[in-house]
């Protein structure tokens, strides 16, 4: 089946959103020629892509009730950056209204961040309160970073950092507060992974800082273009021109949100969890 018999589908719609998952099956069934098209050259096989896919989408209500045509926009997005959504947490697709934003996670920043053939080492971990922890930048950078054993405390500090194959160290760290300044911008902030995953969440913003000062593959810097755009274009090629300076992540705010207030410190010093209903 061509990506026309899609888009045909989608066209033959009584309404935006039904809500039926059986529905959204067939439409991704339909798809799947023009997702095996976007995975080419990837690691990823179509056929559990596929899969992983439908299940995300069927332990969330609020995705099944979006538009068909935004999560089947962000799925290819996910799909051509060779990233699987899902609990390996390698990508998101978040609901927004009655649509569905991509969101890029911290192992799938770090998974393409290796693509660009520059680096020995790409990491990014939590500091807490018990553990030993300074770092100093200007002309003699360094960062030391030892966990304390039992009871860590609360999450104080995130930080990335990446070793190059010239043997250069280049490193960011984020206090909490900087990194609820960032989920504050970003209109998926009171919900999805930055409420599930938190601490992952800290993570990606940290290494998407980091890579400021990284060789990017360009795979890379689509994906963080990418993140928290609504697509509805389903054609395979539709991320080749995207790119984008990967400076502080700036999203609308949504000045209607009504929801939950974000998680507090408890929240923070769980471990990730998977997506969900993210």
């Amino acid at each position: 089946m061509s990506n026309a018999t899609t888009k045909a589908a989608l066209a033959q719609r009584k309404t935006a959103s039904s809500g039926d998952s059986a529905d959204l099956r067939q439409l991704i069934e339909r798809q799947k020629p023009e997702i095996a098209r976007a995975l080419h050259g990837t690691a990823l096989n179509p056929e559990r892509f596929t899969r992983v896919a439908l299940t995300v989408i069927r332990q969330s209500a609020d995705l099944q009730r979006c538009r068909p045509e935004s999560l089947l926009g962000a799925l290819m997005t996910s799909a051509q950056l060779g990233l699987e959504p899902g609990p390996l947490g390698e990508a998101y697709l978040v609901p927004y209204g009655d649509q569905v934003t991509f969101i890029p996670g911290y192992r799938g920043l770090i998974k393409l961040a290796w693509q660009s053939g520059q680096l020995r080492h790409i990491s990014a971990r939590v500091v807490h309160e018990g553990d030993r922890f300074s770092y100093s930048y200007g002309l003699h950078p360094d960062l030391i970073h030892q966990p304390t054993r039992g009871d860590r405390g609360p999450i104080t500090d995130v930080y990335a950092a990446a070793t190059l194959i010239d043997g250069g160290v280049e490193f960011e760290v984020l206090d909490v507060a900087t990194v609820e300044t960032i989920r504050a911008r970003s209109r998926a902030g009171r919900k999805g992974p930055w409420v599930t995953d938190w601490e992952a969440m800290a993570r990606k913003t940290a290494i998407r800082q980091l890579a400021k000062w990284l060789p990017m593959a360009t795979v890379m810097s689509r994906a963080i273009a990418a993140e928290g755009t609504v697509r509805t274009d389903l054609d395979a090629d539709a991320l080749d021109d995207l790119t984008a300076d990967p400076g502080p992540e700036v999203l609308d705010a949504d000045p209607a949100w009504d929801g939950p207030e974000p998680p507090g410190d408890q929240a923070r010093n769980q471990e990730p969890t998977t997506q969900g209903d993210a």
